[in-house]
């Protein structure tokens, strides 16, 4: 048996974790493995919990997919050092998959949405957390041109955080120079970073004059994506490939 733990950040908000369990489920029922929401952050439970549980339900080893986009401080630290401290307290194997990224799938899933619910002619809006790490706020940046080249929108990406020019004063900012945008967020479920926006788009449209729409958080619709790296790590594991460990 080898089962799956999706690895999120953790949120405040009270939907949120609801919301990672019911990806997890997806892709269980997709790869026919049991699966388990576990959180860096806020939530629970830990990976080191989640994998603790898959133990004693008898699997021998997992796969831990992070659900994060960018390569930024929590894939660089936290998600090594969960790792680290899961391997030392349970009694199973954990394969590191490929986070979910800004890769083609990605840019594929999101222009499908885009073709799917965004209005013709709309600027679309990729709306992520952001990161103090420049080189993450630049790949979600090329994602959001990549999808606009796709689908034959104008594109461009906000970030939730970081000062001048984000959040819904971003957003609010680019509504004043389109007379269509649609929203859409770079955010697996629920959040109170997103939800401080959705919570303020009628009353952007009506301060700007444009019309704005928006798509809901990427939910279930990751699940192909997430099924993907799921089979890459245990397709690229030595026991797969008829080695062994060193």
């Amino acid at each position: 048996m080898t089962a799956l733990i999706t690895l999120s950040h953790g949120s405040r908000h009270a939907l949120a974790g609801k919301g990672i369990e019911r990806l997890a489920k997806f892709v269980a029922a997709q790869i026919g493995e049991p699966a388990l929401a576990a959180h860096l952050d806020f939530e629970s439970p830990s990976l080191s919990e989640a994998a603790v549980r898959l133990d004693a339900a008898g699997a021998t080893r997992a796969v831990v997919v992070p659900l994060l986009f960018t390569s930024a401080f929590h894939a660089r630290h936290d998600v090594p050092a969960a790792l680290a401290q899961a391997r030392e307290t349970s009694g199973i194997e954990l394969l590191a998959a490929e986070s979910v990224g800004t890769g083609t799938d990605m840019v594929d899933m999101l222009s499908e949405r885009v073709n799917h619910e965004a209005p013709q002619g709309a600027h679309i809006v990729l709306y992520s957390v952001g990161s103090s790490d420049q080189a993450a706020n630049a790949a979600v940046a090329e994602l959001a041109a990549r999808v606009g080249v796709a689908t034959g929108h104008s594109a461009e990406s906000v970030v939730a955080t970081g000062g001048a020019g984000t959040g819904p004063a971003g957003v609010i900012e680019v509504a004043l120079k389109h007379r269509a945008i649609h929203l859409l967020p770079l955010f697996f479920t629920r959040s109170l970073l997103l939800d401080k926006l959705t919570e303020r788009l009628q009353d952007i449209a009506s301060a700007t004059g444009t019309t704005m729409t928006a798509s809901g958080p990427l939910g279930t619709v990751v699940a192909d994506i997430v099924a993907a790296r799921y089979h890459v790590a245990v397709n690229s594991s030595p026991s797969h490939l008829g080695g062994s460990e060193t």
